[in-house]
């Protein structure tokens, strides 16, 4: 099968798995410059599905990056009322959104990091709104990515622009399960085994859960009551079933914000707001960082750490064995959608109510006092190992192995 046909197909499964979009619903696609080929591809795919229509908002990295090497504080932290009506307006007509990720992880090295995390903390606070219609599942979302030259270069430094960029290709074919004759089975049949481990963690109802690798992890997470697990597809509020990324392996939950103490070391570099950071562990107690460091962008990882309110409390606990099929590629991808799904991850930030029971219906002041993070921030950050154990503390302090050398032991 050629590439424009696999490419194709991806565009497709986005469409008909990842967003399910419905006839007649709009469409709305987020993409970068460099990917309007392939946007153009999702477009066609959904008038193909039934589209009552589809709208691209297309962004351009370098000059984003002009902006904040030219650009005054005042203006970058100035969000315009149209962008802000129409991330409304995408909410109140119940449009899917459909977002290609695909940045440089080097587009931002050397920006000023303080203009970075103004811009971020600005951008996010405007945008509530429709960041929590995103985390309760109110509209039907997903994220894909793409190649472009910049990223595939970082991910294959040895190789010429053309054939980075189809190496990178042929790897997100894969992990993105279309490289079969039927994928929309594929991705159903993926969807069994997310449910099978669901199942189990939500039925023993852990206490906490104690991480330990010779990396110097060292945590131990406690759990909200009604805690709910879950993985590969999610309803949304409509009803219908979708999958927020593509691809994906985790089963995920949020943990009690308040209750996880201990050292926390990454396994993966983070791309945060286009700056790379590398070589980072945290110091969590009572679920708060109180101290931190980084080999390769400190200064970045302070500005996340501190960015808004729950910034330094995690909102996240995802579970992804060692040896998944994006792991046993051996790439790193310097993207979070396919480093998060290579390695158990944490995230900081807001966790989603739809973890844990009646979530969705509770407000802010319910959901902090059910333990579960608050804040206009969601940063993944990878931390699984080859040795990462994880064990389950049952409320009588029994103790069972959840994940041993890196995977499941359930």
């Amino acid at each position: 099968m050629s590439l424009s046909s696999y490419q194709q197909k991806l565009a497709e499964i986005a469409v008909a798995i990842g967003v399910n979009l419905q006839p007649g619903q709009k469409l709305v696609i987020n993409a970068p410059a460099e990917c309007m080929e392939f946007a153009r591809a999702v477009a066609k795919a959904a008038f193909e599905h039934g589209a009552g229509d589809v709208s691209v908002k297309y962004s351009d990295e370098q000059v984003a990056r002009m902006r904040y090497d030219h650009a005054s504080t005042e203006t970058l932290t100035k969000v315009p009322a149209w962008h802000i009506d129409r991330l409304k307006t995408m909410v109140d007509d119940g449009d899917a959104v459909i977002s290609i990720h695909a940045e440089d992880p080097d587009i931002m090295a050397g920006v000023d990091a303080e203009k970075v995390k103004a811009a971020a903390v600005a951008f996010s606070k405007a945008a509530m709104p429709f960041h929590d219609a995103i985390i309760n599942n109110r509209i039907r979302w997903c994220v894909i990515a793409v190649p472009t030259v910049g990223w595939a270069k970082k991910v294959f430094p040895n190789l010429s622009d053309a054939d980075a960029v189809s190496a990178l290709w042929d790897a997100i074919i894969k992990a993105s399960r279309v490289d079969n004759n039927n994928p929309v089975a594929c991705w159903h049949a993926h969807n069994d085994t997310f449910n099978a481990k669901s199942d189990f963690l939500n039925s023993h109802q852990f206490k906490a859960f104690h991480y330990k690798s010779a990396n110097g992890t060292d945590l131990k997470v406690g759990m909200p009551d009604n805690y709910i697990f879950t993985g590969g597809s999610e309803a949304a509020e409509d009803g219908v079933v979708f999958f927020p990324n593509i691809p994906t392996e985790e089963v995920f939950s949020a943990p009690h914000k308040d209750k996880v103490n201990g050292t926390l070391v990454s396994s993966h570099p983070l791309v945060y707001n286009g700056q790379l950071i590398d070589g980072f562990s945290f110091t969590f107690k009572d679920g708060h960082v109180t101290d931190f460091h980084a080999d390769i962008g400190e200064d970045a990882l302070k500005s996340l750490v501190a960015s808004t309110e729950g910034s330094d409390q995690l909102g996240e606990i995802a579970l992804v064995p060692y040896h998944s099929p994006i792991s046993e590629m051996n790439i790193l991808f310097y993207n979070t959608l396919f480093d998060e799904n290579a390695s158990c991850h944490f995230a900081l930030g807001s966790a989603y109510p739809t973890c844990i029971k009646g979530g969705t219906e509770m407000d802010e002041n319910a959901l902090k006092s059910a333990g579960l993070n608050v804040s206009a921030t969601h940063v993944d950050f990878m931390v699984g190992t080859e040795d990462l154990s994880i064990t389950g503390i049952m409320a009588d302090g029994t103790e069972i192995p959840v994940f041993q050398n890196g995977d499941w032991s359930i």
